[in-house]
């Protein structure tokens, strides 16, 4: 789903990827596939891990890949990896800070940068 505006109290975030501006969304069964993914056992779990500040790339993708799918952007993860990002690497970990905030510190966090 390309265009439409992200509502920040919804958990959403918007994101130019590969040239398109996209929605992201961790929901409820994004959030499943993420704890399934990284095996962990509730969102506890996942949040511990994301707050390490230390992510692999593979993380990255498969972090964006379900905020994506959770935004109605119907992407397998290895399409996602193919996509690209103004900025590279940097980019991709603004989009990850974006969405991870949106989902767990909430509506009154501030994204990073305004896209």
């Amino acid at each position: 789903m390309a265009g439409g505006h992200a509502n920040r109290r919804r958990g959403e975030v918007e994101a130019v990827i590969d040239g398109d501006r996209r929605i992201l969304c961790l929901t409820l069964g994004a959030l499943a596939e993420l704890e399934t993914a990284f095996s962990v056992s509730d969102l506890n779990g996942l949040a511990d891990r994301f707050s390490s500040g230390r992510l692999k790339a593979a993380d990255m993708i498969r972090l964006i890949g379900a905020g994506l799918r959770g935004g109605g952007n119907l992407l397998s993860d290895d399409e996602v990896a193919a996509m690209s990002v103004e900025g590279g690497v940097v980019g991709y970990a603004r989009i990850v800070g974006d969405l991870l905030a949106a989902t767990f510190v909430g509506a009154e966090a501030e994204p990073a940068v305004n896209p």
